[in-house]
């Protein structure tokens, strides 16, 4: 062997604007074996052979491919078996661009009902248009007193849920039509989960239907929210609307986004109906 022509890892490493480490980690992976090792010093050596091989390394890293996809390709290099590897990571891009997609998705949509929440006005009743959405509802009678107390029901919710981050800023809570007449507004009838377009759920679901609402808004939290409840009922008896279904509540600016509890924004809405509709 012509020592001469080969060059120590330190060089090879600012030839190709690697680290050291990951000429080692090629190695370890069985991608990579230097042309000489030192017996005394253990440092290693590279040859022109090794130039092409970390010149198809980096090719392919640039591509995303698994180190374990190269090393299967480096073993058997063929024409027929790189355009099948290429046309299998090209697969999986295309797959990571619909989930980054979905992604972004998620946070514009978010980015939007922040801005709503933080310019919208408060303490007045309004009526507007709910959309269709979809749910997952857990029927779990219940009394916030604290915030936190919400989170043990919340877990419940949790138990069938593939996305722990979907929770946030997207947990509700209802009081049935029933309740909300008899002026029952101090316990909750259920807990449940408003679902995105781009969300994954495993558990049931269930469709609602676009319907109109009375709604307000104001600082606060659960704890704060009957007298609001009075206000939408004193709303809908003086418009001669009349409840279809159970009220929705959500904290829209909570702990999950600031300590401040000055800052927190509640929502209630009721669905409704003209009365005699």
């Amino acid at each position: 062997m012509d020592k001469a022509a080969l060059f120590p890892i330190g060089t090879v490493s600012r030839m190709f604007h690697l680290s050291v480490s990951s000429l080692r980690h090629y190695e370890k992976a069985g991608l990579l074996t230097p042309a000489y090792v030192s017996p005394d010093s253990g440092y290693r050596y590279y040859g022109l052979e090794q130039f092409e091989v970390l010149n198809t390394i980096r090719y392919l890293r640039a591509l995303d491919m698994p180190l374990a996809e190269i090393a299967d390709f480096l073993k058997n290099r063929e024409v027929d078996r790189m355009e099948e590897k290429l046309r299998r990571q090209k697969a999986l891009v295309r797959k990571k661009q619909r989930e980054l997609k979905r992604i972004e998705q998620k946070i514009d949509r978010r980015l939007a009902r922040l801005l709503d929440a933080r310019t919208a006005p408060l303490d007045t009743a309004v009526q507007l248009r709910m959309p269709a959405c979809r749910i997952a509802w857990v029927k779990d009678p219940l009394k916030i007193r604290q915030f936190f107390e919400l989170e043990a029901h919340i877990r419940k919710l949790d138990q069938s849920e593939q996305e722990p981050v979907i929770f946030l800023g997207k947990v509700r809570v209802g009081i049935s039509r029933e309740h909300l007449l008899a002026g029952q507004w101090e316990q909750y009838d259920g807990i449940f989960l408003l679902l995105d377009r781009e969300d994954r759920y495993a558990g049931p679901t269930i469709a609602l239907p676009e319907t109109d609402c009375v709604r307000i808004r104001f600082s606060g939290s659960h704890p704060e929210a009957p007298i609001q409840y009075r206000i939408l009922l004193d709303y809908i008896t003086a418009h001669h609307l009349q409840i279809t279904g159970f009220s929705r509540e959500i904290t829209l600016i909570d702990y999950g986004l600031t300590n401040d509890r000055e800052k927190f924004v509640t929502e209630i809405s009721i669905p409704v109906e003209p009365a005699g509709g």
